[in-house]
């Protein structure tokens, strides 16, 4: 990988001041947000949830916030820059599963959760092993989503100052500690609205200047990118990155269905004061998001346009920073020093609110669902229970830093989709599983989950992105780089026949417990209309 410091060295001599500037800005505001909502988050339920006070405009477009991440803006457009059409199975598979998320999954969460997702199955099923397997998949997709933000955010500060890499991803780490550990979800939340907006303007300015340049003429500027891309008009067709079929099934599986199970996004239905607002916040993620996927596809295409070829952005024929920062070029393309600098202040803050969005949802998981619930039994100490999520937080970060270097040399559009296959394979099935079959039982939960979450880290790990890009292997075990087409399979098929042939004394309970369920989510429903 070409270093960045030559290109943070030649800009710093034409004027990149002012991008520093706007970055370092953004900075001191995020943390100032973060002081001030430290003194408002003084227990569990302000840390988890900010106390359930957010409205659902601005639930819904810190929602959107969580979501448009760096893997989003930077891995998409870079995928695109690199081969074209099929960066768009990931935009379009990401999209694919807010309908059912909508109509069919945030009314129920919302009425039976507290904190987590967990609070969700565990509801109807024994406490301590579906607790145990909830948690176990919502650390591990919230680690592997961490590495995605953590390259994404090393890359974009090697880029603008030219700090060495491992140096920029720590830098990473110790600011999303200071603003989770002082602000919790508040400022979390204000943080991921601010940057939503401010990714949504940003993507909507580098659009409009990419147009303007064409006349408006969507023609020619695809025409452009098909001239001077290297494979020419085989962008515009399938096949270049995901030739075999089942390779692009299974990858749009893994970003519909791994999407409804993640939990730092399913843990803000619970921010909200009730089921009326938690539907209206994914109604309007959901269309915010539908924009910002619109314009990254456009801006994906755009970068082939203008940066293709341009010997300014070229180093021994790569692409200075790699394809994960294209974006970045381009917007210094379009708008200069200045347009640079504020988009890569706004991917940074892309990240920052991501990965601070991950790790509340990482320390409830370990201080509430394992600490609280289990541990205590429901009574825990509260002193205790907030110094172990901050804890918790410091060791997230910890990891996640660790493997932000591990990983610097892939797209971070791939890495991002590793932690929707679990989220597919575990958290998904026993969600649905709990919320809608009275036939499922605590045994096919776990049993089920243990079969999803083992075999995707083991397919994972054989597949092409591990076994050879990072392992060094000539061939891989597995075929397909993502794979929960298969593993999410896998999961379903053990949780319905484990549950259907357990006759234990627990599983009668866990059956009777549907029927509960089902009047307190209807009970509600009513009371919150």
């Amino acid at each position: 990988m070409v270093s960045a410091n030559a290109w943070a060295a030649a800009e710093s001599q034409s004027g990149n001041t002012s991008a520093i500037i706007i970055f370092v800005a953004f900075v001191a505001a995020t943390l100032w947000i973060s002081y001030w909502a430290s003194s408002r988050t003084n227990s569990s339920s302000a840390f988890y949830t900010a106390g359930g006070n957010i409205t659902a405009g601005q639930n819904g477009t810190a929602i959107a916030g969580d979501f448009m991440s760096a893997a989003s803006f930077l891995g998409i457009s870079g995928l695109i820059f690199t081969a074209g059409f099929d960066g768009l199975i990931l935009a379009i598979g990401a999209l694919a599963g807010w309908p059912i998320m909508l109509f069919l999954m945030s009314e129920r969460i919302r009425n039976l959760g507290r904190y987590t997702i967990t609070d969700v199955v565990s509801y109807r099923l024994q406490q301590r092993p579906i607790r145990m397997i909830a948690t176990l998949g919502t650390i591990s997709v919230i680690i592997f989503y961490l590495i995605a933000q953590m390259v994404g955010a090393g890359k974009l500060v090697e880029l603008l100052f030219g700090i060495p890499y491992t140096v920029s991803v720590a830098m990473v780490g110790v600011l999303v500690i200071i603003y989770v550990t002082a602000g919790g979800m508040l400022a979390t939340t204000w943080v991921q609205i601010i940057k939503a907006i401010l990714l949504l303007s940003g993507a909507a300015l580098m659009c409009v200047l990419a147009l303007v340049a064409f006349n408006f003429n969507l023609d020619s500027l695809f025409a452009k990118a098909v001239e001077v891309h290297p494979r020419g008009e085989l962008i515009m067709q399938p096949g270049s990155i995901f030739s075999d079929p089942i390779q692009a099934i299974t990858i749009a599986v893994s970003m519909m269905f791994g999407t409804l199970g993640l939990p730092h996004v399913l843990m803000r239905l619970f921010t909200v004061p009730d089921m009326k607002a938690a539907k209206k916040s994914v109604f309007y993620a959901s269309n915010m998001m539908a924009l910002f996927y619109i314009m990254t596809i456009l801006i994906g295409f755009a970068t082939i346009a203008f940066i293709s070829g341009d010997p300014q952005y070229y180093t021994d024929g790569k692409l200075i920073g790699g394809s994960n920062v294209a974006a970045i070029h381009l917007a210094h393309a379009l708008g200069g020093d200045l347009l640079m600098g504020f988009m890569s202040a706004v991917a940074f803050s892309t990240i920052l609110a991501v990965v601070a969005g991950l790790t509340v949802a990482g320390s409830a998981a370990i201080s509430h669902d394992i600490y609280a619930e289990l541990l205590s039994k429901g009574k825990p100490d509260p002193r205790k229970e907030m110094f172990i999520s901050r804890i918790t937080v410091v060791v997230l970060c910890s990891v996640a830093v660790g493997l932000g270097v591990l990983f610097q040399n892939q797209n971070v559009a791939f890495i991002a989709v590793m932690p929707m296959v679990i989220s597919a394979s575990v958290n998904f099935p026993i969600l649905i599983l709990a919320m809608y079959w009275r036939g499922f039982t605590t045994r096919g939960a776990v049993i089920g989950g243990l079969v999803g979450f083992v075999s995707s880290i083991a397919l994972i790990v054989g597949g092409p992105k591990v076994w050879v890009s990072i392992i060094g292997a000539e061939a891989p075990l597995f075929p397909y780089d993502y794979p929960a087409l298969f593993t999410m399979t896998a999961a379903f098929i053990t949780m319905v026949v484990v549950s259907i042939t357990d006759r234990s004394a627990a599983s009668v309970q866990d059956r009777a417990l549907f029927d509960k369920q089902l009047v307190v989510a209807e009970l509600a429903s009513n009371k919150k209309m």
